[in-house]
């Protein structure tokens, strides 16, 4: 049998589990009162104007926005056609509504905007009160760019969704890019033909510099006269020494630097300048 004083420390913890037991229960019932209490149905909003389905949800605590307007021959122009949540589904206070308006049946055409560019097409379909979706774009062989290629709905359709009108528009293809070779070491004539059937252009092309001749070392006797040029015989003008002309690039002048560098990234019709020896 256990002492007096051990059944009474096991009474204790016994009532005091099943209090703490009791407070749990309680704060979870209390908590989903709570919860529950602030949770309404969501009313039927279809067929109703904007404002009375307003003032239907803010007697409920909620909040509706009008989202999306569509054509219905079915449902009046500007009574709401559709809503999300559906009718009865509880939700907390404070909850958006959100619903789709109707514009009544269709009444506008849809022009045909194939063939113009982007912007003659944005205003044409913006005059007749119509709206651009979305617009992508694409590349198209034999197409000029900033052009529109399709539409959808097309035009003259019929059971049109929505006033607007999506676009594929026309984009300029963007530029093949090479990698850039080496040319230094090769005939001038060579390079120029391999340039020309890659699509590139030549450059300019120069005579690289003359490497400077290393300079006689000075010698030790400073004061040594210069020896004097032989003057000219008396009646004749002295002969000057001309210099040389500048030579001229060959077919066969060797390449000893190019830009574009090789490596470079470049794209086609670039021109290649060189210079060559």
């Amino acid at each position: 049998m256990f002492p007096a004083d051990m059944k009474s420390a096991f009474r204790f913890a016994m009532l005091a589990l099943v209090l703490v037991i009791v407070a749990m229960v309680s704060a979870l019932t209390a908590m989903r009162l709570a919860i529950h209490g602030q949770e309404v149905a969501v009313p039927p909003l279809v067929g109703l104007g904007p404002a009375e389905a307003e003032r239907t949800v803010s007697a409920l605590g909620l909040q509706m926005s009008i989202e999306r307007q569509y054509y219905s021959p079915q449902i009046p122009e500007g009574k709401i056609m559709s809503q999300l949540p559906l009718p009865g589904t509880p939700v907390r206070r404070g909850w958006e509504v959100r619903v789709a308006q109707s514009l009544g049946p269709t009444r506008v055409a849809i022009p045909d905007v194939t063939g113009e560019s982007e912007h003659a097409a944005e205003l044409n379909i913006r005059r007749r009160g119509l709206d651009v979706a979305s617009m992508a774009d694409v590349e198209a062989e034999g197409v000029p760019a900033d052009q529109v290629l399709a539409q959808s709905p097309t035009s003259n359709a019929v059971q049109v969704a929505a006033p607007k009108i999506s676009l594929l528009v026309t984009s300029a293809a963007e530029p093949q890019t090479f990698v850039m070779p080496s040319f230094v070491g090769q005939p001038l004539g060579s390079a120029s033909r391999t340039l020309q059937d890659a699509g590139f252009r030549l450059g300019n092309v120069g005579i690289a510099a003359a490497p400077t001749a290393p300079t006689a070392p000075a010698t030790e006797d400073t004061n040594a006269a210069v020896a004097p040029m032989p003057a000219a015989p008396p009646g004749q003008q002295p002969v000057v020494a001309q210099p040389a002309p500048p030579a001229q690039p060959s077919p066969s002048s060797i390449i000893v630097t190019q830009a574009p560098a090789a490596g470079q990234r470049v794209t086609a019709g670039t021109a290649v300048s060189f210079e060559v020896r």
